[in-house]
Parts: C-alpha cells; structure tokens; sequence
C-alpha cells in the first residue's frame, strides 16, 4: 500500500509502470541475476507443496475434492462478495465451474491451522485462495487458452513459436485471508510453478469491478497511458468485444487517486513488470470489465525475482 504524501504523483506512476526491455528469445536469463536459472527443480505433480509461510502452504489441488472445494471458494468471492450472476446449475451447486477446471492444474493455499470436518467426519486443512494454471501444451491439446474468449492471442503465439506460454485465471482470497502474507505466497508458489515447467511468457485476464467502461475510465486510460503493451507484445480484444481504455488524455489524469482505486491484483501484475493488452472487455456474467495482462518472464522486476529466489527458494517447504 502506497502512502500519501511519501511519492509525488510521477514517482508514484515510475513506481508502477513497467520498464520497457524487449526479452527477446527466452535464454534462461532474468535482469539483476548474475547466473541463469536452475533447469530443473525437486517438484513433481505428486508433491505439488510449492512453499510456506507458517500455518500457510501453497501447493497444487491433488484430488477432484480440493478442486471443487477451490470451486466452492470461486462461488463464494465471485457470486457472494462480488455480483457474478450464477445459472440454475451454478446456484444449486454454490460451485464456479467451466471446462477448463477439467485441463488446468488448480493452484491452493491451505491454512493448516484452521481444520474443518468433510464430509466423512475427517478434519482437513482449510482451502482460502486458488489460482487456475493452463499450460500451453494442454491448451493446445484441448480447446486453447480461455483468454481466447475475450482476445486474439493467436498472432501472439504465432510470433512466439519457441516460447511457452501459461495462462493464470479464476485468482481469488477468502477475505480474512487477504493480506500481504497470502498473496506472497500465491506469488511464491506461481514463480515455482514457472521454473519448474520453464514458462517464458504468463497471460491471462485481469478484472475491475463493474460493467460501465466510464465510471472506470481513469484507471483504463491510466492502464492503457502506463502500461500498454509494446508493439511485440500487443493483444488485441476481439472486435466484437473491444472496449477503448483512452478514454482520458494523461493530462487528465488523477494518477495517485487512480492508483488507489486500481484493484490490488492489477496493482500486483504491474508492480512484477506486466504489459496491458490493446482494449478491454466487460464481462457481464461476472460484473466486471477485464484487461489482458501479459508478463514476459525474462521482463519480470528483477526485485521480484531476486526477492523469491532464482530458483524459488524463499518460502520453500
């Protein structure tokens, strides 16, 4: 969290704006290391533990029940807290499902010491944040990327035949939960994740809440002002879909305020280096307006890298 009166409105936009290096090819190299990264790292599917922070472990879902569970989580952020509208099927089940959950892996944090009893009388850990990973190499096997919904990311792939891509999706914290420590973790456990199956580029959507692109006008045209993609990063949104984020000249803008009316995972992705893609999109289902985010991971701030280890070791278990 930023405090007022400490960074002037440029510094406060230095702060969060991307810096703008072309990675090129993915070399295993990142800026600020002296050495590349460790090919392989001792995490297999199986194991799954990403990292810890005391009661709090990251780890992948190992079984169709922490999957729906995740799910549960989703319903409970998505359609209780937040104002996504739920078909028959989805309010019977209180459970956030697409067809994707089938084909991606389904990042958790657990918190060890708050057990809840199952349904079979055993006390089990409880889930309080997932994130949902899709690997390029599934994607492809399947129906591709769920960003591909919203945005044309083909010509981007198409450019980028040798690099591989993951998708990030469906973030949410049950609210106790959300505080530095967790998303720390969450983060901790996607930078292991990304060595261990050697992702070169991470995308996915982000989301501000509501649906009328001009009462979140300022902080589309402060994304798209800041943090637009470079030209060889550039997405678009689908033509149908496009929503236009200039919709205030820089000039105009109230950059402190702006930045703190930015929701604190698009924060996040900026603060790591992220590039915004061309356009956003409103999701009426979910009430929100989306933008794409797109993270080279030999772009990444060197801050972050240093900060959770080249070869993710800060919070391993």
């Amino acid at each position: 969290m930023v405090r007022s009166g400490i960074f002037s409105p440029k510094k406060l936009v230095e702060k969060f704006t991307p810096l703008r290096r072309d990675p090129g090819v993915a070399g295993r190299w990142f800026p600020g290391l002296s050495r590349p990264l460790k090919a392989n790292l001792a995490l297999t599917a199986e194991q799954a533990s990403l990292g810890r922070i005391g009661s709090l472990e990251v780890r992948l879902a190992r079984t169709g029940k922490e999957i729906k569970a995740a799910q549960r989580l989703r319903y409970h952020v998505f359609y209780e807290e937040m104002s996504a509208i739920g078909d028959a099927q989805t309010q019977a089940t209180k459970r956030d499902v697409d067809p994707f959950d089938a084909i991606c892996d389904h990042m958790l944090v657990v918190d060890h010491a708050c057990l809840k009893r199952n349904k079979l009388g055993r006390l089990q850990p409880q889930i309080v944040g997932t994130y949902r990973l899709l690997r390029q190499s599934v994607a492809d096997q399947h129906s591709g990327f769920y960003t591909s919904s919203e945005y044309d990311i083909q010509p981007l792939l198409d450019a980028n035949p040798t690099l591989n891509f993951l998708e990030l999706g469906r973030s949410c914290v049950l609210k106790p939960y959300r505080n530095k420590r967790t998303v720390e973790l969450l983060w901790h456990g996607i930078w292991a994740y990304v060595l261990q199956h050697r992702i070169d580029v991470m995308i996915g959507c982000a989301s501000i809440e509501g649906t009328d692109p001009d009462r979140i006008g300022s902080q589309l045209a402060f994304l798209h002002h800041h943090a637009r993609a470079p030209e060889n990063w550039r997405v678009r949104a689908l033509p149908e879909r496009y929503v236009e984020m200039n919709r205030l000249d820089k000039e105009a803008l109230n950059e402190k305020a702006t930045l703190r009316d930015l929701p604190p995972l698009v924060k996040g992705y900026l603060r790591l280096g992220a590039y915004i893609g061309d356009g956003a999109v409103i999701d009426h289902q979910f009430g929100t307006t989306d933008v794409l985010i797109v993270m080279p991971v030999a772009s990444l701030s060197a801050r972050y890298v240093n900060y959770y280890g080249a070869d993710a070791s800060r919070y391993a278990s």
